[in-house]
C-alpha cells in the first residue's frame, strides 16, 4: 500500500513538472523590444545551426567551441534542452541554450553567445532572463553556468544577475585549457 502511494505521489509530481515544462518551453515566435532596437526571438532548430556556429566564430576569435553535430543533438533534445535564438532583421545576433534536470530541480546554461558588435546593449541580459524565467516557472531550485576565467565581462554580467561564483573547474576548456568559473543562481520558489 505505502508503495503505491509513494509511485501515485511521484507520477503526480513529476507530471506535474513535466507539464509545467512543456508550458515553458513553448515559444511562439514573436517580435521583442531591448533598448530601443526590434528584435525577433525564436526557438532554435536544426537549419539555424549554421548561423549559430557564425555567432560563436564571431566571439570565439574563428573558433567554434561547439561544433554542428554538437549543436543537432542538442536541439533534438526536446524534452530537456531549449535553445533560442535572437535576429534583428535576417541577422542572427545571439543564441542561448539550457538543459533541464527535473531530477535534481537545476537548470544549466550550456551557451550563451551575442555578436561581438552587439553586445552591451542587453541582449545577453535578456537571453539569460528568459531562461531564469522559464526555471522559476518551472519550479527549479537552481540555475547553474560556468564561464572562462578571463572573461570578466560576462562574469560582472552574472553577477549583475545574482549568480554567485561557487568554484573553479580547473583546466575545464577544451584547446587552451583555461579554467572554468563555476557560477550559481538560487531561483525563487513558487508558492
Amino acid at each position: 500500500m505505502l508503495k503505491k502511494f509513494r509511485e501515485l505521489i511521484q507520477n503526480r509530481f513529476f507530471n506535474r513538472t513535466k507539464q509545467l515544462r512543456e508550458q515553458a518551453f513553448e515559444i511562439h515566435d514573436h517580435v521583442i523590444q531591448i533598448e530601443d532596437d526590434t528584435y525577433f526571438i525564436a526557438k532554435a532548430m536544426i537549419p539555424d545551426i549554421p548561423d549559430i556556429l557564425n555567432v560563436e566564430r564571431s566571439v570565439y576569435e574563428g573558433q567554434t567551441p561547439w561544433d554542428h553535430a554538437a549543436f543537432a543533438n542538442e536541439l533534438r533534445r526536446k524534452f530537456d534542452r531549449l535553445y533560442l535564438v535572437i535576429r534583428y532583421h535576417d541577422r542572427m545576433l545571439g543564441f542561448i541554450g539550457a538543459s533541464f534536470d527535473d531530477r535534481t530541480k537545476t537548470a544549466h546554461i550550456t551557451n550563451v553567445a551575442v555578436v561581438e558588435d552587439k553586445q552591451n546593449r542587453g541582449i545577453g541580459s535578456y537571453l539569460l532572463k528568459i531562461m531564469i524565467g522559464k526555471a522559476e516557472f518551472i519550479g527549479y531550485k537552481k540555475l547553474t553556468l560556468e564561464v572562462r576565467k578571463s572573461n570578466a565581462r560576462a562574469q560582472a554580467l552574472y553577477l549583475k544577475l545574482g549568480f554567485e561564483k561557487t568554484g573553479v573547474k580547473a583546466h575545464y576548456y577544451f584547446g587552451d585549457h583555461e579554467d572554468a568559473i563555476d557560477m550559481t543562481l538560487a531561483l525563487t520558489q513558487k508558492e
